[in-house]
């Protein structure tokens, strides 16, 4: 986000010019490109420059393809772009994902939604980012303080919700919660106008590295390991292990157990065969170049993309990679 506060009127309205393009056909020869909107996140993450260096590249390479990279609210938005026709391939940690096709979680009052995953991308790290001050230590620590817990509708306030409620809290009435994206929870921990954040992202995302290496407030990182085996008796597979290591943000001194999650591309079902193939194409005839987007775009490769998923794949991207031999 730039960082701002949604409006979901604003959101639900991105990729309108593609609209048109629900189906997902990609003609054969097209006398003009077909559009393609890539629903991100916000700027202080990962999923925005990841979706902006895609955009540039499918555009170039993508035959008949125009993409451009849209900021929204994150994973859980995401989603419903690609159900309402307004985006056609969007960035999602599989949880959201998982709870889309379900029609589950955030997604109990839209229903199941339409979508499979075009490819797996990197694992992201939970980060619970506290000031020194508060003197916070756990996330049960949490208590009564003022804690962001992700924009409204993304997947960070999903799974803040959870881990909150892991660790015996409520998260609707035991903490002082609001919504505000990873840069907004940033700028507002150092303006002191809360304790502590959760986000969830790849290493390094753009505002924590800025605030840590800042230094003021100093702040320290909240462990959620045990978090992450209680929530897995009730969601298993869902959430990883990981561990955040002491040289992922300046000031640190020890790595921080923490929880974990896959993050994908998606289309939407009915995504057309040939689409789909032509955006793995280009993807994969442009690996160099994907690499140099972010540094967690350089963890993608033929196999991990066809990794396990708790989320079904495309057809066409199935067929994809066993074209290619990454999966049998």
């Amino acid at each position: 986000m730039t960082e701002l506060r949604w409006n979901r009127r604003q959101v639900l309205g991105f990729g309108a010019a593609a609209t048109a393009f629900t189906a997902l056909r990609l003609p054969a020869k097209a006398a003009t490109p077909v559009p393609i909107t890539i629903a991100t996140g916000g700027k202080g993450g990962v999923f925005y420059p990841y979706g902006e260096g895609l955009a540039a590249i499918l555009s170039k390479s993508g035959p008949g393809l125009k993409a451009s990279a849209e900021i929204t609210g994150g994973s859980v938005d995401n989603a419903r772009l690609l159900q309402s026709g307004k985006a056609q391939l969007g960035f999602t940690t599989i949880d959201s994902a998982f709870d889309a096709i379900q029609g589950t979680g955030a997604f109990a009052k839209d229903g199941k939604q339409d979508i499979r995953v075009l490819a797996l991308l990197y694992d992201s790290y939970l980060h619970v980012v506290a000031s020194d001050a508060s003197g916070v230590t756990g996330i049960a620590g949490l208590k009564d303080k003022r804690v962001s817990i992700g924009s409204a509708g993304s997947s960070t306030e999903a799974i803040a919700d959870r881990v909150l409620a892991a660790a015996g809290l409520d998260p609707k009435t035991d903490v002082q919660r609001s919504n505000l994206g990873v840069a907004e929870s940033a700028a507002a921990l150092k303006n002191g106008k809360i304790d502590a954040f959760f986000w969830i992202g790849g290493v390094p995302t753009a505002a924590v590295a800025e605030l840590a290496k800042g230094g003021h407030p100093p702040i320290v990182f909240l462990p959620t390991r045990d978090e992450q085996i209680a929530i897995d008796k009730k969601f298993p597979g869902l959430y990883v292990p990981l561990t955040l290591p002491k040289t992922a943000y300046a000031g640190m001194t020890a790595d921080t157990p923490c929880l974990g999650v896959a993050n994908a591309l998606i289309v939407s079902s009915k995504a057309e065969d040939s689409l789909v193939e032509a955006l793995l194409t280009a993807i994969f005839d442009n690996l160099d170049a994907i690499h140099k987007i972010h540094p967690e775009a350089a963890r993608l490769t033929l196999a991990t993309a066809a990794g396990p998923s708790a989320v079904p794949f495309h057809p066409a991207a199935l067929a994809f990679y066993k074209a290619k031999g990454a999966v049998k």
